[in-house]
């Protein structure tokens, strides 16, 4: 029988040697993550003794308000420290035109700084990136992978993310047994080239709807814009450029950390 490759293991050297957020190229990990302790709080030893399951990964999902999208970047350990330092919950690599090589060696940067921070790892899209890098959360969009395939390659632990642009799309998903949806794009983006913009309207819709699990808002959001979000609904949002392009990563994320309502 073969033997089953399982997260943060990959093959390529004699018996499949291990990678993990360690290190890239075979160096051995502990194989065990960080406990969360709270909103910007680093862990005990003792709490990086728990392993992150599927129960963890929930509560900590549950908590979480802000959301970042990050493409590859030269300096990403260092931006990746200061913004989950600041009050990101749940960072996600996104790069549509990076190859797996690439994604492999970001994504081994970001699951160490989310264990460091007590924070979540997102890989967009691309489910054999996230079971090899041992990811927390997929995100998939309307016309990625099934929910059900997503499943079936990376089991019951890992969180899977939605996203919808309409609210009958918002329903589905809320109906159907996803971790979480995100609604959007509120305000057009160029990370979405060529989507119209939903507005706050579909915010209230989805409010309204109340689904039974967490649910983002998504698109152009900004400090300028925030209090508009959060008054059709929204109280987790995603955002990308509103923390990425911003001359100081860290001093961003807190102001909208401090915008966003606490529960």
């Amino acid at each position: 029988m073969a033997e089953r490759i399982t997260p943060g293991q990959v093959e390529g050297e004699p018996g499949g040697a291990p990678w993990d957020a360690a290190g890239v190229g075979g160096e051995p990990g502990s194989g065990v993550t960080p406990a969360w302790d709270g909103p910007g709080r680093r862990q005990s030893d003792e709490a990086a003794r728990h392993e992150r399951d599927g129960a963890w990964r929930r509560e900590r999902l549950a908590a979480s308000r802000l959301y970042l999208c990050t493409a590859i970047r030269p300096d990403l350990a260092g931006f990746a420290d200061a913004v989950l330092g600041a009050g990101v919950d749940l960072i996600q690599l996104r790069d549509k035109q990076a190859e797996a090589g690439p994604l492999l060696e970001a994504a081994a940067v970001l699951r160490a700084a989310a264990d460091r921070h007590g924070a979540l790892f997102a890989v967009n899209d691309r489910a054999d990136v996230a079971l090899a890098a041992g990811a927390d959360v997929l995100h998939l969009g309307q016309d990625d992978l099934p929910l059900g395939w997503a499943r079936r390659i990376l089991g019951d632990d890992v969180l899977l993310g939605r996203s919808t642009h309409d609210l009958g799309q918002a329903a589905r998903a809320a109906a159907e047994p996803w971790d979480y949806l995100v609604a959007g794009p509120v305000w057009a983006t160029a990370t979405k080239p060529g989507r119209p913009a939903t507005g706050t309207a579909l915010l209230e819709a989805v409010a309204d709807l109340d689904p039974p699990r967490p649910w983002f808002a998504i698109g152009g959001i900004d400090l300028d814009n925030l209090g508009q979000v959060t008054t059709a609904g929204a109280t987790r949002i995603v955002v990308v450029r509103a923390i990425t392009r911003a001359p100081d990563p860290a001093a961003a994320t807190r102001a909208l950390r401090d915008r966003l309502p606490s529960s």
